[in-house]
């Protein structure tokens, strides 16, 4: 068994079906698992600590409600580092979804659907099981804006590299419009491809007594039998420029459409930026009207003259 199967390479069809599986694991299972988790976890607590409560003596009868206040004590504290967690969750979430989407075109959806479940999950849990939390007061999200915008910058340069090296869309490309039958036609069908896997493999000789005495294996090199064997072909320079020239692109092509969208929907209106420049013109002029009462009433105060007063 271990002198057959290889773990060590891809299978001859390509590597994303190990990503899509690891993927499709991850957006379903990973985060079923997560989700009862979540809820499972303070569910539990609250109830042995009932039940504790309940062998202690503690309870009181029936007719005896208590206070609000008592029970909500009575519910798991919340998390020390407040909603780090929850935070770290939904930006794990993200870089999954983005920066393999191209592996795993269900992802986005995937994620849709656990978001719109947790919700309610995460509604139901801080509201009934876990103690009220302390507020606080916030501008943003913080650096979890920052740490997003990386993410998204990353995982356009991870679908660039993983469509051009580890998918076949390249060399297929390159095929087709320089090594495949249709190249003379204006035109393209379904018999494009016909002898691409062909092309894609080179020959290897094992040895006059191996039987087969020669093997193929994907690569684009020299048969043993040319002047130069094993030497990389042309049709390998071929399909390595056209990688290089679809990673450049396509990371180009991404980033301007991204800067434009941004350029049309600013962050806040125009008429916001507006009413922000006009507040903080009236605290400035506000502060420097007290500034100048505070100085003259100084003056009289002190009994000084000048020749110039302030108007």
């Amino acid at each position: 068994m271990f002198e057959r199967w290889r773990l060590e390479e891809c299978h001859p069809s390509g590597c994303l079906i190990d990503l899509c599986l690891q993927m499709g694991v991850i957006m379903v299972l990973k985060q079923t698992w997560n989700n009862f988790m979540e809820l499972g976890y303070p569910l539990l607590q609250n109830w042995w600590s009932r039940r504790k409560i309940r062998k202690g003596g503690q309870h009181m009868e029936s007719k005896v409600s208590l206070p609000q206040w008592d029970k909500d004590w009575n519910l798991q504290p919340m998390n020390p580092h407040g909603l780090v967690d929850e935070y770290l969750e939904m930006v794990l979430q993200f870089g999954f979804t983005t920066i393999f989407v191209a592996a795993f075109p269900l992802a986005p959806l995937l994620a849709l659907l656990n978001n719109i479940i947790e919700i309610r999950l995460d509604a139901y849990k801080f509201v009934t099981q876990w103690r009220r939390p302390m507020p606080a007061r916030a501008i943003d999200i913080g650096i979890w804006h920052g740490v997003l915008e990386w993410i998204g910058v990353l995982a356009v340069i991870t679908n660039a590299f993983v469509i051009a090296i580890t998918s076949d869309y390249i060399p297929r490309f390159v095929y087709v419009f320089k090594y495949g039958p249709c190249v003379n036609q204006t035109y393209g069908h379904e018999k494009c491809l016909t002898g691409y896997m062909n092309s894609s493999l080179s020959v290897f000789d094992m040895g006059e007594d191996s039987q087969p005495r020669y093997c193929r294996y994907r690569d684009y090199r020299a048969p043993p039998w040319n002047s130069e064997p094993y030497e990389f072909t042309l049709q390998f320079w071929h399909v390595l420029a056209a990688r290089l020239a679809f990673i450049i692109v396509f990371e180009h092509l991404v980033f301007g459409i991204k800067s434009f969208i941004a350029y049309l929907i600013p962050d806040m209106p125009k008429g916001l930026c507006e009413r922000v420049r006009r507040e903080k013109y009236l605290m400035q002029e506000m502060m420097y009207e007290a500034e100048l009462e505070h100085l003259q009433k100084e003056r009289k105060k002190n009994g000084k003259r000048y020749h110039h007063e302030w108007p």
